[in-house]
């Protein structure tokens, strides 16, 4: 039986909660999402893609039944300049999903991010901020990092910029807007406002559990072991179909031993605001597509 296609991707941005709603909508029973949640097989601007083979990526999703919607979660594709169009030659009719948050946090968590899958070697945030127009010229990037763009954390934050993008190639109505800030006041009502948008029924989902919060290895040496067997596992499982799709948790067990949940702590004042400085004039170009009130996002 040939593989479904995809009508609907989550889009980005990285940070803003897109690893929670994947989750929650994967466990509905007329939503299919990809069994590998970012193969990053459209943004081939950016050398961090998990699927590469066409192929392959079809295979995502040859254990579609009956579900009525099917899509997949790359949090690289709102940003990327090719990613959009790409998936636009192939699934003109598709939906997406972006998820915004406040940029000065969602630069913050991203660094930490990067931190912990070790493109980033700078666990000092300022420092690591301050490095990004060095890194774009290909200065200072660490030799494990997969791209230097991942690491250029002022240009992954311009929400507003890459939403006005997206704009200039997709209907809106094509596109579902969702605010972290909003999902934490009230999941179930933005969770409804998701499966509206994908055209499935209430299946009367009254818990949503955070995933992928903040975190840190206990022992850096323990944790690039653990990724590299989960990255091994899920080709094994996914792509080369050498493993059984089904999951027996292991994997979860050992990130579980190797990590820890680590609250971030606060910016520092002086810090904050040279962010919200930053991004002040992005943040108004979001008032203006969204129609909404950020101000409290950039108050410098």
């Amino acid at each position: 039986m040939a593989s479904a296609i995809p009508n609907f991707f989550i889009i980005g941005a990285p940070k803003c909660g897109t690893t929670s709603l994947a989750a929650w909508l994967s466990e509905h029973p007329g939503i299919y999402m990809s069994p590998i949640k970012e193969p990053f097989y459209f943004s081939t601007d950016i050398n961090h893609r998990s699927v590469r083979d066409w192929q392959a990526y079809l295979g995502l999703f040859s254990k579609v039944q009956s579900e009525i919607a099917i899509g997949e979660g790359s949090t690289s594709y709102l940003f990327s300049r090719v990613a959009v169009p790409a998936i636009e030659e192939r699934f003109p009719s598709a939906r997406y999903i972006v998820m915004l948050r406040n940029p000065v946090e969602m630069a913050y968590a991203l660094h930490g991010q990067q931190v912990r899958v070790f493109n980033e070697n700078v666990e000092d945030f300022r420092q690591a901020w301050h490095l990004a127009s060095k890194r774009r010229a290909g200065q200072q990037v660490p030799p494990g990092c997969q791209d230097a763009i991942l690491l250029d954390y002022p240009s992954w934050c311009k929400l507003g910029e890459q939403l006005e993008r997206l704009y200039s190639w997709i209907s809106p109505e094509r596109v579902l807007v969702q605010v972290l800030d909003d999902i934490k006041r009230d999941p179930r009502r933005e969770y409804l406002r998701a499966l509206e948008f994908l055209g499935v029924p209430d299946n009367g989902r009254q818990q949503f559990p955070i995933h992928n919060p903040a975190q840190e290895w206990k022992w850096r040496w323990a944790g690039s072991i653990v990724r590299r067997m989960a990255k091994a596992t899920g080709y094994a499982k996914h792509i080369a179909r050498i493993l059984p799709k089904r999951s027996f948790g292991v994997m979860r067990v050992f990130q579980r031993a190797a990590a820890q949940q680590r609250p971030r702590s606060p910016l520092p004042p002086d810090l904050r605001a040279e962010l919200e400085g930053f991004f002040q004039k992005d943040v108004r170009k979001l008032e203006e597509l969204l129609d909404r009130d950020f101000s409290g996002w950039c108050q410098a």
